[in-house]
């Protein structure tokens, strides 16, 4: 069932679902205290903020940064979040987007991860927050549609309809993240290349549908499994299992896309043990399940 916009509450409240997977929602908001939203069960899709003034307070699982004005904040999906204006402080004017995150993006956010699935990166240079106010103002212009040029003050919410409005919203996002990590000051520990990282992400690359573990990565690079999961978090911002699911999805998609292979066997083939379990998966990192992406209806 198509999401609209109107079908969005103005403001999301604790209790709120997040969008569905494979929709590109984005919006501006100014909220004063008392505002938060509580999700105990994480959203569906990556939830990216950029504060303008004011400042909120994200919470991705254990894990907490405060967004004063010029910070991006990320979140991915998956694990318990909550937001809200930071204590003591008056507003919180940002912007915000749900949308599934390309793979290129990880790698650009990684070494301004505070914890699994949880990225700050901090204040950019002031002579690029109107570049990056533009660029997430053309992805709320993108998300009504290219055709709709009509001049009209912007839409609060906007929801994008069919694959080119998504993926020119998109694309204005991505510009936003690379406008904000290439900008932004340097992290004060910017995690050293590991050759040892390295190594498990090629074990990974090179088989992704193979048993592998926590256990197993680390075994195969002479690290405890508790000591080589810290060093992969921290270099790559997400933890072992996390990439190892992204590749494997990606691997499925690919022989969705090139080979007749039932989905069963797909979902074998990429590592997954049931195929339920895969075609959910596969939906919220895709938007559609595996068979309607085979046909090409993806989002």
């Amino acid at each position: 069932m198509p999401v609209h916009a109107d079908d969005l509450p103005l403001t999301a409240a604790a209790g709120d679902p997040s969008p569905p997977p494979g929709v590109v929602v984005t919006g501006r908001y100014d909220q004063g205290p008392g505002y938060g939203v509580n999700r105990p069960r994480g959203s569906d899709s990556w939830l990216f903020t950029f504060t303008l003034g004011g400042c909120g307070l994200l919470r991705q699982g254990a894990a907490r940064t405060r967004a004063g004005a010029g910070e991006l904040v990320v979140l991915a999906p998956g694990t318990s979040h909550r937001y809200t204006v930071a204590p003591g402080a008056e507003r919180w004017r940002f912007w915000w987007a749900h949308c599934q995150a390309r793979p290129s993006w990880t790698p650009w956010l990684g070494p301004y991860a505070v914890s699994d699935g949880l990225y700050a990166v901090p204040s950019v240079p002031g002579a690029l927050y109107g570049r990056i106010d533009a660029a997430f103002g053309r992805m709320l212009a993108d998300a009504r549609g290219p055709a709709d040029s009509a001049p009209r003050e912007p839409d609060p919410v906007a929801v994008a309809h069919g694959s080119l409005a998504r993926e020119l919203a998109r694309c204005a996002l991505e510009e936003v993240v690379l406008l904000a990590v290439g900008g932004a000051r340097a992290p004060l520990s910017a995690p050293d290349d590991d050759a040892r990282v390295r190594r498990a992400e090629e074990l990974i690359a090179a088989d992704p549908g193979a048993p592998h573990t926590v256990r197993s990565l680390a075994g195969s690079v002479a690290l405890s499994p508790s000591r080589f999961a810290h060093l992969f978090t921290l270099r790559t911002g997400r933890s072992p299992m996390r990439a190892l699911r992204e590749a494997r999805l990606r691997h499925a998609a690919r022989l969705l896309e090139a080979t007749d292979l039932t989905v069963e066997r797909v979902a074998a083939a990429s590592g997954f043990g049931s195929p339920f379990h895969f075609s959910r998966v596969f939906r919220e990192r895709y938007g559609v399940p595996p068979g309607a992406y085979r046909t090409g209806e993806r989002r």
